[in-house]
């Protein structure tokens, strides 16, 4: 089995940075997608941001220009550098990963491992 764990969630007001991270139980390198999801009370899991198996990245709309995305294969760690959070991005961050090609973008994906999630909270 595949586990991945978060961390680095946390409350910082609008405006602040955090960094999650996503340790993984196999080496990320041989990922064909790994992705960031959130899930705000009373909404559904929405997708955040993604990279794929050659480091091509892509971000929802509402996040482009301030989340980046990246992984460190050496560390099997999967990272989201939050930067200008607004309080809209108050919700339980999810890392996801999959070895598997199943013939979709990485932004429109079926992972098949997840991690327990870490809270975001920002306050205004």
């Amino acid at each position: 089995q595949v586990q991945l764990v978060e961390s680095g969630g946390g409350s910082v007001q609008a405006g602040g940075s955090l960094r999650l991270s996503c340790a993984a139980s196999r080496y990320t390198g041989s990922t064909v997608c790994m992705g960031w999801f959130r899930q705000a009370p009373g909404k559904e899991r929405e997708g955040v941001a993604a990279i794929d198996r050659i480091g091509s990245t892509s971000y929802a709309d509402s996040v482009k220009g301030r989340f980046t995305i990246s992984k460190d294969n050496a560390k099997n760690t999967l990272y989201l550098q939050m930067n200008s959070l607004k309080p809209e991005d108050t919700a339980i961050y999810y890392c996801a990963a999959d070895w598997m090609y199943r013939g979709r973008s990485c932004a429109d994906y079926e992972y098949d491992y997840w991690g327990q999630g870490t809270q975001v909270t920002v306050s205004s």
